[in-house]
C-alpha cells in the first residue's frame, strides 16, 4: 500500500503537496461524524472522488479524545491509499508511534488507560490485531509538504526545523529520539534536568493535580522550553513554547510553558496552512471549555489569517472538545468545528456548510 522506498528516501518527511484543487482539513480528533459531515460538505462522494477533480490534505492529530479514533485512521488511510489525498503527522500520530501514553489516546492501548481512570467513556477502543496497521501508516506519514504557493505542516513551518529534517535522512521517530536525548544531556550539563526533578518532587501529587495550585516552577519552565525547541520533529508537530507567565493544568499536569506565536516571525511570502492551535467559536465558549492557556487568535475573525505576512492561516477549530460538549449534554448541537480550506479559492467550509473568504 505505501511507497517504502519513498518513505526511507532522503527527504520523504518533506514532501511536494498534490498539485491542483485542494481542501486542507483541520485536525479531526476522533469526530467521524464531523468528517463525514465536512467530505459532504465538501462535495466528496464515498470513494474520495470528488467532481472538479479536487483532492485532500489532512493536517494530522486525526485521533483521540472523539468517540472513534479508529474510523477516522482507517477512512484517512483508505483515501491515501487511493491516491485523492495526503496526510500529515501531527503531535498526536508522534505520541502514538512513541507509544507515548497520554489523555485521550487510551482507545490504542489493549489496557484503554483512559478507562481505567473513567475517560472519555465512549471512544471506541482500536481492535485487537489492528496496531501494527495503525504503526505502519503513521509512519509513512511526512510531516511537512510544499508547492510553490503553498505550505501545509501541523504545528509550526520554522526553517531551521525544516531545512534539520530535509538534511536527516532519517524518519520521525529517529530524529526526534535523537533530539530527545540531545535536549536531555543539555539539560544534565546545565543542571536544568536536575532543578526539574527536584522542583516537580517539592510539589509532589499536586503537580498531577488539576485542584491543586502550583506556583509558576522556573526550572520546570526552563527544562521544558528547551527540549521543545531544540528538537525539529517536535517544532513542526508541537510548535515553538516559551515560558509562562502562569501556570495552566492540560494533559493532566500542570505546565510551565505557553505555546509561541512563531507566525510572528515568518516573513517568508509563501501562505502557511496550520492545525493543532484551536480557533473558539466564541469567548463564551473558550471560557467554558478550554485549559486555561492563552488564546493565541484573541479578538481574531475565525476566517482572518495572520502573522508577519498575514499569510498563515489555522484551520482547527477546536473539533477536539466537543467531548466535552457532550460531556455538558450537547448530541448534535455542537459550537465546536471540523473545518477545511479550499486552496487556491482561499475559501473556509465547515462541517455545518457555512462558508467564508478568508481574509487578512
Amino acid at each position: 500500500m505505501y511507497d517504502r522506498e519513498a518513505m526511507t528516501s532522503r527527504n520523504s518527511l518533506v514532501r511536494d503537496l498534490f498539485p491542483g484543487l485542494l481542501d486542507v482539513v483541520g485536525d479531526i480528533h476522533g469526530e467521524i461524524d464531523a468528517l463525514r459531515d465536512l467530505l459532504g460538505a465538501l462535495g466528496y462522494g464515498r470513494d474520495g472522488a470528488h467532481p472538479q477533480g479536487r483532492r485532500l490534505v489532512f493536517l494530522g492529530d486525526l485521533s483521540n479524545r472523539g468517540p472513534d479514533s479508529p474510523a477516522v485512521i482507517e477512512l484517512v488511510e483508505d483515501l491515501v491509499s487511493r491516491g485523492v489525498a495526503q496526510c500529515l503527522m501531527g503531535n498526536h500520530e508522534l505520541n502514538l508511534l512513541r507509544l507515548a501514553r497520554k489523555e485521550g489516546n487510551g482507545w490504542y492501548f489493549d489496557d484503554n488507560h483512559d478507562l481505567a481512570k473513567d475517560k472519555y467513556p465512549g471512544s471506541r477502543s482500536l481492535e485487537m490485531g489492528k496496531r501494527l496497521g495503525v504503526q505502519e501508516f503513521l509512519r509513512s506519514l511526512p510531516v511537512a509538504l510544499e508547492r510553490e504557493d503553498l505550505r501545509v505542516v501541523h504545528a509550526a513551518w520554522h526553517p531551521a526545523s525544516i531545512a534539520a529534517i530535509r538534511a536527516s535522512g532519517l524518519s520521525a521517530l529517529e530524529l526526534y529520539e535523537i533530539h530527545k536525548t540531545r535536549a536531555e544531556q543539555l539539560g544534565e550539563d546545565t543542571g536544568l534536568k536536575q532543578q526539574s526533578e527536584a522542583e516537580k518532587l517539592s510539589v509532589g501529587k499536586a503537580f498531577h493535580d488539576q485542584k491543586a495550585r502550583v506556583p509558576l516552577l522556573q526550572g520546570v519552565a526552563a527544562y521544558d522550553a528547551i527540549t521543545q525547541d531544540s528538537n525539529p520533529i517536535s517544532i513542526v508537530t508541537s510548535g515553538l513554547e516559551r515560558v509562562a507567565r502562569a501556570p495552566f493544568f492540560a494533559s493532566e499536569k500542570w505546565r510551565m510553558v505557553n505555546r509561541y506565536p512563531w507566525w510572528n516571525e515568518y516573513v517568508e511570502p509563501v501562505a502557511v496552512i496550520v492545525g493543532h492551535y484551536w480557533r473558539w467559536p466564541s469567548a463564551s465558549t473558550r471560557a467554558e471549555l478550554s485549559k486555561g492557556d492563552p488564546d493565541l487568535f484573541e479578538s481574531l475573525p475565525l476566517n482572518a489569517s495572520f502573522g508577519a505576512k498575514k499569510n498563515v492561516f489555522c484551520v482547527d477549530f477546536a473539533v477536539g472538545a466537543r467531548f466535552s460538549e457532550r460531556a455538558k449534554g450537547a448530541s448534535d448541537q455542537f459550537q465546536c468545528r471540523l473545518g477545511a480550506v479550499r486552496w487556491p479559492e482561499r475559501e473556509l467550509v465547515m462541517d455545518n456548510g457555512v462558508r467564508m473568504d478568508l481574509t487578512e
